[in-house]
């Protein structure tokens, strides 16, 4: 008795289930289809990404490589140069956008356009997307760029952050601070910062030696 019990309980739950396929067969034909959809999707866009990426670093490197081959480029070479890069800053995936951006904006520098320069630093150091290594890179030239003319208030509040315990760049920012102090006439406290900075042996030895060399200029 048992066993025809079982087996009528078996045929009741086989026909239950018979009918919930029926009744949800399109919803789980249209599941699975998502799911192919959404793996062959996936490998189309990784696909297009590597193309993209790829298509991004041979205009980059076609861009740079006759500025680092030529320094001494002329003019309209130097203009067609940085077009290339400019339309790699508007188009090309984030990190190669970054790396247009820094070398589009040193074009800019060296060429006089201290303006176009100042402004593409600040698009790295304020974009949120880019890494805050690189962020901090940016303002750091920015500063070194603007040291001598720029606002010594607006200076002064972007390069404090940068000596933080901890900043990679933190070296290279004390010393564009002391750099700031002798413009404004704040010669003991740039003695006193430049003393710290020779003496810090975390601090890269060219920072050490230019630090020790303005000491030794202000007679300390």
């Amino acid at each position: 008795m048992v066993d025809i019990f079982d087996e009528i309980d078996e045929e009741l739950r086989a026909e239950k289930a018979q009918k919930l396929l029926l009744r949800y067969s399109g919803v789980i034909g249209g599941v699975a289809f998502a799911i192919v959809a959404a793996a062959s999707g996936w490998q189309g866009w990784n696909w297009w990404e590597k193309r993209q990426d790829a298509a991004a670093a041979t205009a980059f490197i076609s861009a740079i490589t006759p500025i680092d081959a030529s320094p001494n480029l002329d003019p309209g070479a130097r203009a067609a140069l940085g077009t290339s890069l400019d339309s790699l800053t508007a188009s090309a995936p984030q990190g190669y956008r970054t790396l247009a951006r820094l070398r589009s904006a040193a074009l800019k520098a060296d060429a006089g356009d201290l303006q176009g320069a100042a402004a593409l630093w600040d698009q790295v150091a304020g974009d949120a997307a880019v890494d805050p290594l690189i962020r901090d890179l940016a303002t750091l030239i920015w500063a070194q760029r603007l040291i001598d003319q720029g606002d010594p208030a607006r200076l002064e509040a972007r390069l404090r952050p940068l000596i933080e315990p901890g900043n990679a760049w933190r070296p290279l920012a004390q010393e564009q601070l002391a750099l700031l102090d002798l413009r404004q006439g704040k010669a003991e406290a740039a003695r006193i910062a430049l003393r710290k900075l020779s003496e810090d042996v975390t601090a890269p030895e060219g920072v050490r030696n230019r630090a020790i060399a303005v000491l030794s200029r202000l007679g300390a």
